[in-house]
């Protein structure tokens, strides 16, 4: 995302009609009385020690195995047979 400086909000602002004022106005206040962590889950992954990174990697493994493992049949049963080209028939 590219950076947005504040004299180029300012600009679209004064670009706006009267009317759309409120509407703005309305809308940057809930922007700024909102708290909200501007950092995103993959910063915040980023931010954690290698160890802490790698416990997490590794529980997400061991869930997605059992996941798998219990979907097995249902996967086998989908993939299994033969591709109908169905351009030739």
């Amino acid at each position: 995302m590219e950076t947005i400086t504040y004299t180029q909000v300012q600009q679209l602002v004064e670009k706006l009609p009267e009317t759309k004022l409120p509407l703005a106005y309305h809308f940057l206040l809930e922007l700024a009385e909102k708290d909200v962590d501007p950092q995103s889950p993959q910063a915040d992954f980023l931010r954690l020690s290698p160890e802490e990174r790698h416990q997490l990697l590794s529980e997400q493994a061991e869930q997605m195995k059992a996941h798998y493992e219990e979907t097995a049949d249902e996967r086998t049963e989908w993939q299994a047979g033969d591709f109908i080209d169905e351009r030739k028939a």
